[in-house]
């Protein structure tokens, strides 16, 4: 099996226990979308390409994200509701090692 388990908070703070596969390639914005936990339109507006923050998270729990690169950086540094603790979902590519991940979508612009 190579799905993972993780929790995420929706922009009405309903948490939603989710079953994420790390064998197709996907991104949280993408796990976030095929779940419906966002209304349409309000994430992945750019399609992932790290250019309009609308997938930013707040991550709550840790289990070991690969660190942040210069244009998630960069992008995080011109969005709006930046805390200490956002990242892009675009930018979260499913792997076994984040097994227990915990996030809250960041309020819409």
């Amino acid at each position: 099996m190579s799905d993972i388990n993780i929790k995420i908070t929706d922009r009405e703070g309903v948490t939603h226990d989710v079953v994420a596969p790390t064998d197709m390639s996907m991104n949280l914005m993408e796990i976030i979308r095929s779940y419906e936990l966002a209304e349409e339109g309000t994430i992945g507006v750019c399609g992932g390409m790290a250019m309009c923050a609308s997938c930013q998270v707040y991550v709550i729990s840790d289990p070991g994200l690969e660190p942040m690169g210069d244009e998630e950086d960069a992008m995080l540094a011109e969005a709006f509701h930046v805390k200490e603790n956002s990242r892009l979902g675009c930018q979260l590519h499913m792997a076994m090692d984040m097994e227990g991940l915990e996030v809250e979508i960041a309020p819409y612009p």
